[in-house]
């Protein structure tokens, strides 16, 4: 039996305490006070999607509803798999049973990513895998009218080999979008390439049209750029590293930057933050401040660490913990909501576990009351 259908197993016989301890926390994660982290469970093996949930993202919906998605199956390269979605309606405590809103009968599906643009359109952007590793991908969309009530029909967004999508877009200044990208060479399924890299697809608003951008190349490749404008038309993007998972002292996030709006980019160097070959998330918030979320760690996916800066990334002024432990946490994103907490979805538990934090600025900068399921080492 494999190490995740075994964690599976095991986690089914605690299902009717996970679940007490998934209710208690969603009844109480939004009654945060300043100064406070909460962290709740979502989903586990009681949630018949298969085994494996991972990765997770969240989105706030502009009725103020919170929508997450997951993508669900049987393991990371089975092939009956789906993008599964989930609400947590405006004045709710109790997040929806997850339903399957992407599907291909014949391939694998990947990363699913949902997006509100400012117009409305809600957007899903997802990996399909037409081979056996993941450079074999194309990315995909379908849009919502409605606040994801129903979907389009599934339509290419990018038919190159090997390109696929993690994380959301932003909106610049001027009013277009940049959807993170990146191309995952190599072939294998336990590394990637030295060709991979990220880039990113600029919609222009008034065109309504998606053009591709220039590559973040660096020495041993990289993948899933994050980026914020810090002001109009200059841009900072942190990416994962590429390579191997093998036990390194040199394995850190990369870092690019864009003084053309995301058009083109400087070769990627190392950054100063560890990255164990781990996705990472990075916003602007309300404030003004840049948030990073990685695991501070070049070989493990512990701890999940956030630091901010508030001088447009030239120094990082606070750092912590949001938790630490025997497990894995992987795949973080950050979303600032419009009551101005900020929420973070990640995955634990080898990839079977979804969870939930919330926080705000003030826990960053000073610590405070926490509150969370998961165990700490």
């Amino acid at each position: 039996m494999s190490r995740i259908r075994q964690l599976a197993s095991l986690l089914q016989k605690a299902t009717p305490l996970a679940i007490l301890l998934c209710a208690c926390a969603q009844f109480s994660t939004f009654q945060l006070t300043a100064g406070e982290l909460r962290i709740e469970r979502l989903f586990g093996a009681e949630i018949k999607t298969g085994p494996y949930k991972h990765p997770a993202r969240i989105e706030e919906l502009r009725n103020g509803d919170l929508f997450v998605v997951y993508y669900g199956g049987e393991g990371e390269y089975a092939t009956d798999t789906g993008v599964f979605a989930s609400r947590l309606k405006s004045g709710s405590h109790k997040w929806s049973h997850p339903v399957r809103i992407a599907h291909d009968p014949f391939r694998s599906l990947g990363n699913g990513v949902p997006w509100q643009a400012p117009d409305g359109l809600l957007w899903l952007f997802y990996v399909v895998r037409y081979g056996e590793t993941w450079s074999t991908s194309r990315v995909q969309a379908k849009v919502s009218r409605d606040n994801a009530n129903t979907w389009s029909d599934a339509f290419p967004l990018v038919s190159t080999q090997g390109m696929m999508v993690c994380n959301k877009p932003i909106v610049l200044l001027n009013g277009d979008y940049l959807l993170p990208l990146y191309f995952e060479g190599g072939n294998n399924p336990d590394f990637t390439g030295a060709d991979s890299s990220g880039l990113f697809l600029r919609y222009d608003s008034k065109k309504k049209t998606w053009q591709e951008t220039g590559h973040i190349r660096s020495a041993t490749g990289n993948i899933q750029p994050v980026a914020v404008e810090t002001s109009e038309n200059n841009l900072i993007a942190f990416c994962r590293r590429g390579g191997n998972y093998e036990p390194t002292t040199n394995g850190w996030l990369v870092r690019a930057e864009s003084k053309d709006g995301g058009w083109t980019w400087s070769e990627g160097v190392n950054s100063s933050f560890k990255n164990p070959n781990a996705a990472v998330d990075f916003i602007k918030l309300a404030s003004g401040n840049l948030l990073l979320l990685f695991n501070d760690s070049m070989n493990d996916r512990t701890p999940l660490t956030v630091t901010l800066s508030n001088d447009q990334g030239r120094s990082w002024a606070w750092k912590r913990n949001l938790t630490e432990g025997p497990y894995d946490y992987g795949y973080p994103m950050a979303l600032q909501t419009r009551d101005g907490k900020i929420h973070m979805i990640f995955t634990s538990h080898e990839r079977t576990i979804v969870n939930h934090a919330v926080l705000d600025e003030l826990w960053i900068k000073e610590g405070g009351t926490v509150q969370s399921w998961l165990p700490k080492k």
